[in-house]
């Protein structure tokens, strides 16, 4: 029985470029009460147009029926749970969204001088300040753009500083289970990799890492909670590997929603990281941004930070200090993804402490109460404790013919967004699957038997899940031909 979702109406809705008729408009002006000035004369003749071809024609409430009927086809956050794994899709409160847009934040200006700035240069000193604690490092920069930047700054700052010590070291250690964006950030530093393999609980296995020590590694790009949902349980004795051979550990923090409040990297022996503002301190994530990308250092690379950085001058004020002589440099034209920043602020100060801690207590209470619940039905991929994800395996169901991605098409049918599917890939047939601390019992019920339904309707009728979705305005798609040939623009019927 599908309960989170009944067959309804759903209507059939043309392009507006369809819909479109000579002479209609979406507006009404008064005639003017001003002399006309010529187009032509103001702007030049050779850049007016009298008409744009083929723009569509349509009234105001054509216009606003049009984009009030596409919005009933969209899946938001706002109607449901998103179970994407690693992507951290959560609602985000709202009141994060109403301090952003405070006149004298949503209209900073990054060429306003340091005198009209004071208030925006405090709120980055704050964030900087309470990400520091949190994280139990020295400093923090808020200039990358996201997570990925983040990461190539993180491994720049570990460059700069073996160079100064005359060796910059030629290789990267990244384990199987790091975020697949590591590789990329490390090749793009300059360095080669070498790959870690994972042992029978998902966790870095310490025997290998020692194995591959050696003066020319520069550091490991280690993900704490890691990419199958499992906290590396020897975190402290990798990091003591890494330090008595000269080596940095940078740890991708982009699951740091499992830690806050919590335990500390900083605490570990991390020595540089970058945590995904977006993810972990309220941001709407997803479709490529926005993003910050903070990245949190000990002492010993403080100096090698992003130029510029905020400091108060003896007066009190705020200034930007440029007098950086170690320094990589810019990553960014200007400083951070304000917005973000401003958002992450108000997130953290309305928890507080005990607030924040709780947050992280409910993503992993919540990744813990699914994965209890669909045991008995799915494969977890490994036995170790699960922290703010659950990944399955779909042995089960593949050896009656079902993939991990015929589930997904199925759950379409019972009203949720897809978890991540197949990844990561260390996981054959994955099920990536994080509730993320926001969702309700209610919710984390009615997918739990999805799910379950979805399993039995595998033993009983596995073609009817393999054919899915049913009940979606698009039926199962040949995603080989819309990778191949996709339809990316209309064009106007011809005759």
């Amino acid at each position: 029985m599908i309960r989170k979702t009944r067959s309804n109406i759903s209507q059939n809705e043309q392009l507006l470029f369809e819909m479109s008729s000579p002479g209609k408009l979406g507006y009404q002006l008064p005639d003017l009460d001003v002399p006309a000035v010529d187009a032509g004369e103001a702007l030049g003749a050779e850049n007016v147009r009298d008409e744009v071809a083929d723009f569509p024609e349509v009234s105001e409430v054509e216009t606003l029926r049009h984009f009030s009927r596409l919005s009933t086809w969209n899946y938001g956050i706002d109607l449901g749970m998103f179970p994407l794994g690693s992507c951290t899709m959560k609602y985000n409160p709202r009141i994060n969204e109403a301090v952003a847009k405070i006149d004298g934040l949503a209209w900073a200006h990054p060429y306003q001088p340091e005198s009209l700035s004071q208030g925006v240069m405090e709120i980055i000193a704050a964030l900087e300040c309470s990400l520091a604690e949190i994280f139990g490092m020295d400093a923090v920069t808020l200039q990358p753009a996201a997570g990925a930047h983040g990461e190539f700054t993180g491994i720049m700052l570990v460059r700069s500083y073996l160079e100064a010590q005359g060796n910059a070291r030629k290789t990267v250690l990244v384990p199987d289970s790091a975020h697949g964006t590591n590789p990329a950030t490390a090749a793009m530093a300059g360095y080669q990799i070498r790959n870690i393999q994972s042992n029978s609980q998902g966790m870095v296995d310490v025997g290998a890492l020692e194995a591959l020590m050696d003066d020319s590694v520069a550091a490991l790009m280690i993900t704490n909670p890691n990419t199958v949902g499992v906290f590396e349980e020897n975190i402290a004795q990798i990091c003591a590997v890494m330090h008595a051979k000269g080596a940095q550990v940078y740890m991708d923090g982009a699951n740091m929603n499992a830690l806050v409040g919590i335990a500390r990297p900083g605490d570990f022996g991390v020595d540089v990281m970058h945590s995904n503002l977006h993810k972990t301190f309220s941001t709407p994530h997803g479709g490529g941004g926005p993003g910050a990308g903070a990245v949190a250092v000990r002492s010993h690379l403080e100096p090698f930070l992003p130029k510029p950085r905020v400091r108060k001058n003896a007066d009190g004020a705020w200034t930007w200090d440029y007098n950086r002589p170690q320094s990589i440099g810019h990553v960014k034209a200007f400083y951070g993804n304000f917005g973000v920043i401003v958002r992450a602020l108000a997130y953290i100060l309305a928890h507080g402490g005990v607030g924040l801690k709780n947050a992280t207590l409910d993503a992993l209470l919540n990744a813990n109460y699914i994965r209890k619940i669909l045991e008995p039905y799915y494969q977890i991929a490994y036995p170790a404790p699960s922290m703010h994800e659950c990944v399955f395996s779909d042995s089960r169901q593949a050896a009656k013919g079902v993939k991990t991605g015929d589930i997904a098409k199925r759950l379409i049918d019972y009203g949720f967004h897809p978890y991540t599917v197949s990844f990561p890939m260390i996981v054959h047939g994955a099920l990536m699957i994080e509730p993320t601390e926001t969702e309700p019992l209610q919710e984390l019920d009615l997918f739990c038997d999805a799910l379950i339904s979805i399993s039995k309707e595998i033993d009983e009728n596995p073609e009817l899940v393999l054919k899915a979705p049913h009940l979606s305005r698009t039926p199962r798609v040949d995603e080989v031909q819309a990778a191949r040939k996709p339809v990316v623009r209309w064009q106007k019927p011809q005759g």
